[in-house]
């Protein structure tokens, strides 16, 4: 954790609500693509990304720093959150909200190319377990450490490894039977 962020927790934890906005500025991005990611819509991310740093004040006395960067501590808040979420609803993803557009200059036919297997790889990630999506997006999307990620699912830094590992292999398996 750097010093500075680390100051900044102190003086949030004080009530410090400018400390806070800045880590809020800081990490922002990176929560609402995650949740993003979970949902498959922006309204929703929207909302619980809201939710994440509404829970984070709320709770920023509570917050130890047990040498695992802040970001870990939002992570799992925002996990924890989209489960819940899940749990209420079962919404259907939407994969036009999911695709990347091309920069300009990619001809029409690379385009589709490249939303067919986006499609494809959104099906696939649908057909992970949820730890297994998580620590997906977390180590590969949000290029998290492994400690960072274990930190955030709250698993040891060998079974996220091990995660990373079957989930890698499921969605390479996914990936070829769905020619």
């Amino acid at each position: 954790m750097l010093e500075d962020e680390r100051n900044l927790i102190i003086r949030a934890k004080g009530g410090e609500a400018e400390a806070f906005g800045l880590l809020y500025d800081e990490y922002l991005p990176k929560i609402y693509r995650f949740v993003l990611l979970k949902t498959g819509h922006r309204e929703e991310a929207e909302d619980l990304t809201h939710q994440v740093f509404l829970q984070a004040w709320r709770n920023i006395r509570n917050y130890d720093d047990r040498g695992y960067p802040f970001s870990s501590w939002l992570y799992r808040i925002a996990r924890n959150l989209t489960v819940d979420y899940y749990r209420r609803l079962r919404p259907n993803v939407s994969l036009e909200d999911c695709r990347v557009f091309p920069a300009e200059g990619i001809d029409p036919e690379a385009d589709l190319d490249i939303s067919r297997e986006t499609e494809k790889l959104a099906r696939a990630m649908r057909e992970l377990k949820d730890t297994e999506q998580t620590v997906v997006i977390m180590r590969f999307v949000d290029e998290l450490s492994i400690k960072e990620t274990a930190a955030a699912v709250d698993k040891s830094e060998g079974a996220v490894k091990l995660i990373q590992h079957r989930a890698i292999q499921k969605l390479k398996k996914l990936m070829a039977e769905e020619k």
